[in-house]
């Protein structure tokens, strides 16, 4: 399907990166050509991101960032000042996504304090585009109903070969939603899939490759993380494959719902 989102289809997530060899993995993630660099409050990898970015000498609007706010600051005195923080640890002036990382469980916070906040951190040009994360269908139709139609440009969830989340992929397709997908390789597991390394081998690249194409090809944007230049290139090297009808059907045929993240703040997920 056309993709279609301002937002660039293949990003590199940074849980994990962290100090020195934090910054050394997400710059040779630049070397290799990733320009949509994914982080959060929650990953403490705000600092190694900002300092990457800057060590690289690349112009700073030569990148797409995204931050989210933890579910620890969303009350009405936490929002905005670690909005502010994550801005000061970046060294920037305004990400170009800022997310909501987690509803909060059970409305702690009420949704309209916290989805309000989020509006007004865009208005103050704090953020460029804004979205959620882990928000099923029932809070993206509060926050549509709060905010608007097009107010969020993306819901960032666990999806990969064996969780693609049929119910909300069919809901975001009909609203002209956008998913990003979190875990796309579910932490390496798709190495071994000998449907997605059949796919791979016949067009020259790796399993994960395949897996990535295959989401990308369902209109999703990825944010794989690794700290190897090899898997960085070989995760890359999925922008330029593009599935036949068939080896989009055998990779869907890959669904088990087989959801990974999971805690117990979760909200009520859809599959």
């Amino acid at each position: 399907m056309t993709y279609a989102s301002p937002i660039p289809q293949l990003g590199l997530g940074t849980f994990g990166r962290t100090g020195d060899a934090g910054v050394a993995a997400i710059l040779t993630a630049i070397e290799v050509g990733y320009r949509h660099i994914d982080t959060a409050q929650s990953y403490d990898t705000e600092s190694t991101v900002g300092a990457a970015i800057r060590r690289s000498g690349l112009p700073r609007d030569d990148f797409f960032v995204t931050t989210k706010v933890a579910d620890t600051n969303l009350d009405k005195a936490s929002f905005m000042p670690s909005v502010e923080k994550s801005l000061e640890t970046l060294g920037m002036d305004r990400v170009d996504l800022l997310l909501i990382h987690w509803p909060s469980q059970h409305d702690f916070v009420p949704f309209e304090d916290y989805m309000l906040a989020l509006a007004e951190a865009k208005a103050k040009g704090f953020a460029r585009l804004i979205g959620v994360s882990n928000f099923p269908i029932a809070d993206l139709e509060r926050t549509r109903a709060l905010l608007g139609d097009d107010a969020i440009a993306t819901d960032q969830v666990e999806i990969h070969p064996y969780m693609q989340t049929p119910t909300l992929r069919d809901y975001a397709r009909s609203r002209g939603l956008t998913l990003t997908a979190y875990q796309p390789l579910v932490k390496g597991k798709v190495h071994d899939d000998p449907v997605l390394a059949s796919i791979g081998k016949a067009h020259g690249v790796s399993a994960a490759a395949a897996a990535l194409a295959f989401l990308m090809g369902e209109g999703h944007v990825v944010i794989p993380a690794s700290s190897s230049k090899t898997n960085l290139e070989a995760n890359f090297a999925a922008l330029k494959v593009r599935l036949t009808d068939a080896e989009m059907d055998q990779v869907r045929a890959l669904n088990r719902g087989d959801r990974r993240i999971n805690p117990a703040k979760s909200p009520r997920w859809d599959d």
